[in-house]
């Protein structure tokens, strides 16, 4: 079989710089890059930057910047679909440990302009030890100050030479973020007020929020894949159907992305916020809610859940009737994400298991429901029920019983005493629901104060764990 490789290298100009080789980046932003540059020419190439310097990996080279990625999932109807996009746009990518000229060179380029991240959320990060003629410094920041400083000099401080930043890193604030660390290094080293004058008027830092799941190389049906395709890929990456690219920054944006007429799934927004509240409410919250219900109903997968009768439908009433009630956006908005959410539940080519969205369940409770919560509780003055049931079916699940638990371990030392006191008959169900509602380091507060929540968590806890989750759920089903 033939090894893809490109025969046109360096074909279109390179107008993104792109920090970082991984799937997600190659899943996600090339992909759009490339359906930008189909459907309403962009014209823009990417040169992909590995700032790590592993060694053991190919580099992208080895195919001319050319592979493919695998699109699946449920579509807007409801149905299955597998696509094939070959991505075109990466034209090379560096190494910036081993290839440093290269990489300095990336900044004296006239036809750059917009520069992508994701080094993970560690990865915009300020240091004391990083210097500006380090070949090249350790941390992300610090080399992209150390290209920003270049360019500067290189067009003498020209103000259409600067960058839009679209770093993808799973931050809040992830441009407000970015820009700051510029700025530290840019003081650290002492540089002239000239270019930080230049970074605050020339450049943009955006921040953004960006969802779609990229499983990566589908090593288990790798050959199948190829017979069809008809070449060998070893960059291929699979990824769901869906996807959002919400950028907060100016509205030349449209233009200069060629947006309009692209039917993408990009939204340039004036302000972000209401789309994180919304994705951690809806999305990540409904996956907290889930994961007690369906484990205590002896499921293993989040597709398994989301269609159970009961399970399901308890899903989907929380997420309409108590979390979207919650949340800012337009109702038909919301709405309209929630039914995204719950297809992208049900993906039969993505074996989500609930055991591995268990680990810190308290955590990803108190930033996920509880605001939902509590919200709900002051436009209603009531609780929502659903909510309250998931967070007794939670005090259940760490009982140990159902799931080897994986939490802090002050946490974990905290309900193995207690639920031990439970059975031994040393503490009721209300004094353990007392200690942890008033748990401040979780909560930041005493949810004990929560009007009517003690006493609902308390009854919620005695009902499931005397009659089990399925013969409440089966009581309580919902229509």
């Amino acid at each position: 079989m033939n090894q893809l490789h490109r025969t046109d290298p360096f074909s279109i100009p390179i107008k993104f710089i792109q920090f970082g080789e991984g799937n997600f980046l190659r899943g996600f932003i090339d992909w759009q890059i490339e359906l930008l540059n189909e459907r309403s020419k962009l014209d823009a190439g990417v040169v992909v930057v590995r700032p790590r310097g592993h060694t053991v990996k190919p580099l992208l080279d080895t195919q001319g910047g050319l592979y493919t990625v695998m699109i699946q999932g449920l579509n807007e109807q409801g149905n299955a679909v597998r696509e094939f996009q070959p991505i075109r746009c990466v034209q090379r990518e560096i190494n910036a440990v081993t290839m440093f000229d290269e990489f300095i060179a990336l900044a004296r380029n006239p036809d750059s302009r917009f520069v992508v991240s994701n080094t993970t959320e560690a990865g915009i990060a300020i240091n004391n030890t990083d210097k500006l003629d380090d070949a090249p410094p350790a941390s992300f920041p610090a080399k992209l100050t150390q290209l920003l400083h270049e360019r500067y000099w290189h067009f003498k401080g020209a103000p259409d030479k600067g960058w839009v930043m679209l770093p993808c890193e799973l931050i809040e604030h992830n441009g407000a973020a970015l820009k700051a660390a510029v700025l530290h290094f840019a003081a650290l080293w002492k540089l002239d007020t000239g270019f930080t004058d230049w970074i605050e008027h020339a450049n943009t830092f955006c921040s953004t929020l960006v969802d779609r799941i990229v499983t990566g190389y589908p090593t288990q049906e790798i050959d199948a894949i190829e017979a069809e395709l008809g070449y060998r890929d070893d960059f291929l990456v699979a990824a769901e159907y869906y996807y959002v690219f919400v950028i907060q920054g100016p509205d030349s944006l449209s233009d200069e992305l060629k947006l309009s007429g692209a039917n993408l799934n990009i939204k340039l927004v004036d302000d972000i916020t209401p789309y994180r509240l919304t994705k951690v409410g809806v999305l990540n919250g409904a996956h907290t809610v889930l994961v007690p219900i369906g484990l205590l109903a002896g499921l293993e997968s989040v597709a398994q859940a989301v269609n159970h009768q009961d399970v399901g439908a308890f899903l989907r009433q929380t997420i309409y009737d108590e979390i979207i009630p919650a949340l800012p956006l337009p109702r038909a908005e919301l709405e309209t994400f929630a039914e995204d959410v719950l297809r992208r539940f049900r993906n039969p080519y993505i074996h989500h298991k609930l055991e591995s969205i268990a680990l810190n369940s308290w955590p990803k409770f108190a930033a996920r429901v509880i605001p939902q919560l509590m919200q709900y509780q002051r436009q209603n003055q009531r609780l929502p029920r659903n909510l309250v049931v998931a967070f007794s079916a939670t005090l259940l699940l760490y009982r140990g019983k159902t799931i080897a638990l994986n939490d802090a371990p002050a946490t974990l030392s905290w309900f193995a005493t207690t639920w031990e006191s439970v059975t031994a008959g040393k503490c009721s169900f209300l004094e353990l629901v007392e200690g942890w509602l008033g748990n401040v380091d979780v909560w930041k507060t005493d949810l004990n104060a929560v009007p009517g929540l003690t006493k609902s968590v308390t009854e919620a806890l005695i009902m499931i764990d005397g009659h089990g989750i399925a013969a409440y759920l089966q009581s309580e089903r919902v229509t």
